[in-house]
């Protein structure tokens, strides 16, 4: 017997509706087991969507899941329910900060406004990266571009601040209009994580107030073939640059811009501080209410 749900349908990393990177969210969500969840990620279609209950060790517990699994960590879906609650006032309006449970801890959220518009920045977690050490050419290959397009000067590495993605530099930022993903080749090219997603950026951008571009290509296993602006993976580039392009800076703040190849025009604001022993890594950005969904589920 199939059930009914209601889910928002909120764009995150951008105040225009249909621009940005859309996430579902399903607001109380404590008698939903994880195959219910699955399923009405799968039936939304979303990269991600995102589950809100109760939490005995945060403010609230948050779930992600693409329409294949779940997720430890989704920043889009993580800025826009955070963007929705506060809007509907569910959070309170004098309240500031909050914190959430993550499948990777505990993380702050905190609220401000900017210019008239809400912004939500999130903690992520601690950076990790792994060296790539798999074949280049048929890396290019699988996003549909030449090998001498992806920039040597700079390493290629899997990075994760919640969630693993390969970074690929790209000399130029014109190579982005050509790609086109073989998602299904990525395991096979990916030998150190082979359910890793990629990450092409260049320092190379549209907009003259964005310091990097990029797209997002998913992993085959999440049922989706392109997120169109990704917070978790921004979040790595920003520890990405101070670990590999800047290291006599001890913090750098930037904006991402990512989807207009997809016209779906976002920007992710990151901000990284470096201490003696580890990263600290934010990232912020607004959001707008698009729709309300109402689906069956199994």
């Amino acid at each position: 017997m199939r059930k009914r749900r209601k889910v928002l349908h909120y764009d995150a990393f951008s105040s225009k509706a249909n621009k940005g990177n859309p996430a579902g969210i399903v607001l109380n969500s404590e008698d939903l087991d994880e195959k219910s969840m699955q399923s009405i990620a799968k039936f939304v279609g979303f990269n991600e969507t995102v589950f809100i209950t109760r939490s005995d060790k945060a403010d609230l517990r948050l779930r992600y899941f693409t329409p294949g699994h779940e997720i430890n960590l989704c920043g889009h879906a993580t800025v826009g329910s955070m963007y929705c609650l506060k809007t509907l006032g569910i959070i309170e309006e004098l309240r500031d900060e909050i914190t959430i449970e993550t499948n990777v801890g505990i993380l702050p959220i905190s609220f401000e406004t900017r210019n008239g518009d809400l912004f939500v920045t999130m903690k992520q977690d601690e950076p990790q990266f792994i060296p790539f050490h798999g074949s280049t050419a048929k890396l290019a290959e699988s996003m549909g571009i030449s090998e001498e397009e992806i920039d040597d000067s700079m390493p290629i590495v899997y990075g994760s601040t919640g969630a693993w993605t390969l970074l690929v530099p790209i000399k130029n930022l014109n190579s982005f209009s050509k790609m086109k993903p073989n998602n299904q080749i990525f395991p096979e090219i990916l030998i150190e994580n082979s359910r890793s997603s990629i990450h092409p950026f260049s320092l190379e951008s549209f907009d003259k107030y964005s310091m990097m571009h990029a797209r997002h290509f998913s992993s085959p296993y999440s049922g989706t073939i392109e997120d169109a602006v990704t917070g978790t993976a921004s979040g790595a580039m920003g520890a990405y640059y101070l670990t590999y392009l800047n290291n006599d800076v001890s913090q750098v703040e930037f904006v991402v811009e990512q989807g207009q190849e997809i016209d779906k025009d976002g920007r992710v604001f990151v901000s990284v501080r470096r201490t003696e022993s580890s990263m600290n890594v934010y990232v912020s950005g607004t959001g707008v209410f698009v729709q309300e969904l109402d689906i069956l589920y199994a």
